[in-house]
């Protein structure tokens, strides 16, 4: 079995998806994608997939290998994002080859369902009773919130009021048996990470998600050692090796996105590192359907597996939905906060392909906004 044509797909709201064929006729598809950057990552699939064309597509590490590390120039978020699709494609390839699902292939299944979270929003505090009390209604157990709109470069009393005032809030809705993750989006400060995350211990939430930027691992043990609020971090980091500064610095909860960090091949190996730590894997994924579909394979046969991020009716999806692409909604659908193990081949997905390629047609410029301190200076969004 060779590859014989690759292609990508810019689809609504800011997504890239690619297609593997295989002279066999079986098919392989990944989402290969930086959000805002997707044209940026289509151009890199494309310089990789010459090396692909005409080769055994079930030499997957081989494979990984070679795009990871057989240029001079390596990693960094547009490279690993570009062989992360390419490497759930080839994983989709394999499982269907073989007639089973890739967590079969990864060792087998550790659990029968995964639970998963919502997304409620938070920038502006006036959203988020409401939708609080939605995922509620709909039987989510978990949903995650932004700590914050923008910040200032050191926040002010009424700004940690804000935060605190936010996640106090979540609580009271979702009482005490349902969980609440606090994602900071790295727009704190390190020094505000800490005066915060004393304040809303009380409140137990899951965990508080990027309370300082990625690129500043130094500063993370201070703010794990500021409180008993469990850090989450590695949306914006892309290899075990980026990943090694957080875990020693004692984060409890290891957040690498599928679509971003090497796809399925190296995730796996990061939620190993992270049980080294006694860490726990939580995927990032405010994307579509087949980024969802690989973090959902490797978290069945992961056993150091928490929670499942996942993106049906997240506030950026202006346009399109994830189950606009696929064939049987009914692989994601949730009960009581939970999605059942899929027992379809590949992915266990089913793609929409008509709809993908009329989605093309139409594609997108989607960016992320910029924001502005109140002097002019560009703040963190």
């Amino acid at each position: 079995m060779k590859i014989t044509r690759i292609e990508t797909f810019l689809v609504p709201p800011r997504w890239l998806f690619c297609r593997v064929e295989t002279d066999d006729g079986v098919v392989g598809w990944g989402e290969p994608v930086v959000e805002g950057r997707a044209e940026v990552v289509r151009a890199a699939v494309e310089v990789l997939s010459e090396y692909l064309i005409g080769r055994d597509p079930l030499r997957i590490e081989d494979h990984w290998q070679v795009m990871a590390n057989g240029g001079f120039y390596r990693g960094g978020p547009v490279l690993s994002s570009a062989l992360a699709g390419l490497d759930q494609a080839l994983w989709d390839i394999a499982g269907k080859t073989y007639g089973v699902p890739v967590y079969a292939l990864l060792g087998g299944p550790v659990r029968d369902r995964i639970r998963v979270y919502s997304w409620v929003g938070g920038d502006e505090p006036s959203e988020l009773a409401e939708g609080i009390a939605a995922r509620v209604e709909a039987g989510f157990t978990a949903v995650k919130m932004n700590a914050s709109g923008r910040l200032p470069a050191l926040a002010g009393p009424a700004d940690i009021a804000g935060v605190v005032e936010r996640v106090a809030l979540a609580r009271e809705i979702l009482g005490p048996a349902r969980d609440v993750a606090v994602d900071f989006h790295g727009r704190a400060g390190a020094a505000d990470a800490r005066r915060i995350l004393p304040l809303i211990a009380e409140y137990h939430p899951m965990f508080a998600e990027e309370p300082v930027l990625p690129d500043r691992p130094h500063l993370l043990p201070g703010v794990v050692a500021a409180s008993s609020v469990p850090v989450a971090t590695g949306e914006r980091l892309y290899s075990r090796w980026d990943f090694r500064a957080a875990l020693e610095a004692g984060v409890a909860v290891v957040q690498p996105d599928l679509s971003h960090a090497g796809g399925i091949s190296e995730t796996r190996r990061i939620a190993a590192l992270a049980e080294v730590w006694d860490a726990k894997l939580a995927p990032h994924c405010p994307l579509g359907p087949l980024a969802l579909a690989a973090s959902l394979q490797v978290g069945f046969a992961t056993p150091n597996f928490l929670i499942q991020e996942q993106s049906i009716g997240l506030h950026y999806n202006d346009g399109a939905d994830l189950l606009d692409y696929v064939a049987d909604p009914a692989v994601f659908h949730f009960t009581d906060g939970y999605v059942a193990r899929p027992e379809a081949p590949g992915l266990g997905v089913e793609i929409d392909e008509g709809a993908v390629r009329r989605a093309d047609q139409v594609g997108h410029t989607w960016r992320n906004p910029i924001w502005r301190h109140t002097d002019g200076g560009v703040a963190e969004w």
